[in-house]
Parts: structure tokens; C-alpha cells; sequence
């Protein structure tokens, strides 16, 4: 079964992070969103990825390419960008008649039986109960269980069970052609061409699909999420390193910091995450994310996300930097 990751969108909402990298290569708990994703994927079986890129597009290529060597892959750009659907409509002439696939959004992590989904004779819709179900794409249920309607973004919601961005379609020519249909009538919502109306127009015309809940999941697509995701992710998925004795330094677990650090006078953690050659100097820092080259000296830092090549000095403060900044609160600046 062929896995499509879209994974074109430009991110807006994690500015400035995103201004130099795309979304997808953010790093959490030691590793980039998109590396959450196949990693979890490959360990499932799953071989055969088609990503679909567009902003920054060159840069997810490479760390594919790089990161993913053993993996069979297929680039498809969308250009212009006009919604998920448009970007796994792109995909079609690499599916045969009938073929399954797996869709998962590039921004999407979450902890789901995926051997049940492969599994199953119907389409699978992963799903999980939300507090504001108006701010997502929503599946109402039938008597016995199967999908009766999906809306996206209702202003009304009648369920709160909210679809999550991983998807198994059973029959990709029924949604290629579905898709086909929108774009013909050009059927959009919130000026897109959205998956969720996509198979909305399946269920009208007979397909039969079904939900499956998941556990954890992370639409890593603000900092409040991507910091809680961090959290979580240091705590259930990533192996707590054996770090080298940094002077005056206490380390609080789940901390995760990468290769070549200089971390002297410090206190790291808890849910602390730091890229490779990095240093700190006379800091403490807890429940956040540290890009790579980064330099921090005389900082008080908590629930922040800082981007490679920075650099900041004597502050107290909850950040949201992105790459190749420098800021100094010193007191010869004043």
C-alpha cells in the first residue's frame, strides 16, 4: 500500500520558524515532524511514499533523500497550491486501478492501529473527540456505525469526533474521480479543495467508510501543540540519551540534546529538546525546543521554541524565534 504525505503548505501559523524551513522539517523531541511520521510508518511495513511538496519543497527533498535511503519514493509538486485534495489528486498517475492507499498529513502526529486500518475491507477515517469540533473537519455517524456525513469546519457541529489527518482509502480511482468532480464544479471550501468534501462526495455516491479512534495525536501546526508534543513524544518515544558530564549542569528527564553541545552552569529540562552544536552558558531551561547552532548564555527560557542560528543573551522570557536571529537583552543595550 502506497502512502501519500502532502506536505506543500507554506506553515503560517509557526512563524517565524517557517519563513526558512518548511513545517514538516520543525524538530520535536530530537527529530523533525516529518521523521515522527515515516519513522512510525516504516515500523508498520509501509515501504512505498509519495510526498507531496511545494513551499520549501528542495529542502523536504533532501532530508528525504538523505534521512530515507532504504525507502521506495516519489516526489509530486503543487504548484499552485489550492488544498489537500488538489495535492493527492496530483498523485493519481502513480496508482494503478482500484490500488489502497494510506494519506497522512505532513503536520499530523498520532498513535493509531494502523495494522487495523490496512486490514479492514472499508475505508478507514482516523478520528478522536475534540472540545471545538468547529475548528476541524467533522464525521457524523450512522446507527451502525458508519460515516454518514462529513463537514469541514461546521459552524454548527453535530459530532465532535474530529478527523485527524490520516486516512485509508480502499479504492484510490473512486476518490480520484470524486476529486475529479470538484474541481470540474470547482466545489471548494474556505477558497480550497478540501479531502474532507472529496469523500463526503464518495459516501454519496455508496462508498462505504468507517472511524477508528486514536490516542495520542499532535496537529503540529502552532507552538502551543508543537511544545506539548515535544513533551509527550520525549516521554513515550524518545530514548533518554546518556549524557557527557557538563560542568555545573543539571539535567531534568525527558531531555533530549543533540551531538557536539557545549552545556556548562546550566539547568536542562524537564521536556527540553536541543539540536546538534549547540551551546548554553549560565541558563535554565524547561519545556523547550532548541534548533541547531544556536547560542544561549545568561537565560531564564520556559515553554519556548528558538530556530537554528541563534543567538540570545540575558533574558527571562516565553520566545518564539526563528533561524538565524540574535538578541541580546544585555544591560549595555539600554
Amino acid at each position: 500500500m502506497k502512502v501519500i504525505i502532502p506536505v506543500a503548505g507554506v506553515g503560517s501559523r509557526l512563524r517565524p520558524h517557517t519563513h526558512t524551513q518548511p513545517k514538516t522539517l520543525v524538530p520535536i523531541a530530537g527529530k523533525p515532524i516529518l521523521a515522527h511520521i515515516v519513522d512510525e510508518l516504516v515500523a508498520w511495513g509501509f515501504q512505498e511514499f509519495i510526498f507531496v511538496v511545494g513551499y520549501l519543497g528542495d529542502k523536504i527533498e533532501r532530508y528525504v533523500q538523505e534521512s530515507y535511503p532504504n525507502i521506495q519514493k516519489k516526489f509530486v509538486v503543487q504548484e499552485p497550491r489550492q488544498g489537500i485534495a488538489h495535492a493527492v489528486w496530483l498523485c493519481r498517475a502513480l496508482f494503478q486501478p482500484n490500488e489502497p492507499a494510506l494519506i497522512v498529513l505532513g503536520d499530523t502526529i498520532a498513535s493509531v492501529d494502523l495494522k487495523f486500518m490496512q486490514q479492514n475491507e472499508h475505508t478507514i477515517l482516523a478520528v478522536k473527540k475534540v472540545a471545538r469540533p468547529e475548528t476541524f473537519g467533522i464525521a457524523e455517524l450512522d446507527e451502525q456505525g458508519y460515516i454518514k456525513k462529513l463537514v469541514e469546519k461546521p459552524r454548527i457541529p453535530k459530532s465532535n469526533l474530529a478527523l485527524v489527518g490520516i486516512y485509508k482509502i480502499k479504492d484510490t480511482t473512486h476518490l480520484f474521480s470524486a476529486i475529479e468532480q470538484m474541481l470540474e464544479r470547482n466545489i471548494r471550501s474556505y477558497d480550497e479543495y478540501q479531502l474532507t468534501d472529496a469523500l463526503m462526495l464518495m459516501i454519496e455516491q455508496g462508498a462505504k467508510m468507517q472511524t477508528i479512534q486514536v490516542h495520542n495525536w499532535f496537529d503540529c501546526g502552532k507552538k502551543e501543540t508543537l511544545l506539548e508534543a515535544n513533551a509527550i513524544l520525549l516521554r513515550t518515544r524518545h530514548k533518554q540519551n546518556k549524557f557527557p558530564p557538563y560542568p555545573q549542569t543539571i539535567i531534568i528527564p525527558p531531555v533530549c540534546i543533540g551531538k557536539n553541545c557545549a552545556i556548562q552552569n546550566a539547568i536542562i529540562g524537564p521536556n527540553v529538546a536541543i539540536g546538534d552544536n549547540s551551546g548554553i552558558r549560565h541558563s535554565v531551561i524547561e519545556n523547550t525546543i532548541i534548533g541547531s547552532y544556536s547560542d544561549l548564555s545568561d537565560v531564564i527560557l520556559k515553554n519556548s521554541i528558538i530556530g537554528n542560528d541563534t543567538s540570545i543573551k540575558g533574558v527571562v522570557q516565553s520566545l518564539n524565534v526563528g533561524d538565524s536571529t540574535e538578541i541580546n537583552f544585555g544591560k549595555d543595550n539600554f
